[in-house]
């Protein structure tokens, strides 16, 4: 049996559940329920789509039912707009858990997100090369 060097059993069944150095341990799927996916809504949680808190959230009620974890992203999104990988960062969380977790914030009508433009609906380069070229004619 392996001891730490506090001559204890790190295992959970020794009846350790965290490392000292690190803190106390709560494994994501603990966080998001054991789910691996944002809710049935169709939005996709790109890494750099952007959250911001909702113009009319709901109550400080419903607001108290919220996970720790669901409050820290709030919190962060109140301060200014981020993107979900500054979430995950800054949340010091895995993105896998944040998108199941905004998705969430989402559905509950906490936050908003703003999904990146897919470069297919971006203009042509050639396009825009011609708008400066016509710019800097007048």
């Amino acid at each position: 049996m392996d001891k730490d060097s506090t001559g204890e059993d790190p295992s959970p069944a020794g009846g350790r559940w965290y490392d000292a150095e690190a803190g106390p341990l709560v494994r994501p799927y603990a966080m998001t329920g054991g789910r691996t996916k944002p809710g049935p809504g169709n939005v996709r949680f790109d890494l750099i789509a952007l959250v911001v808190v909702d113009d009319d959230p709901p109550g400080p009620a419903e607001e108290s039912l919220l996970g720790p974890e669901h409050r820290t992203l709030l919190a962060q999104c109140r301060a200014e707009t981020q993107s979900v990988a500054e979430l995950a960062a800054d949340a010091d969380l895995p993105v896998g858990v944040v998108r199941v977790l905004l998705g969430d914030l989402l559905e509950a009508g906490f936050v908003k997100v703003s999904t990146p433009v897919p470069p297919a609906q971006l203009p042509d380069e050639r396009i825009l090369r011609e708008v400066i070229d016509g710019l800097r004619a007048l």
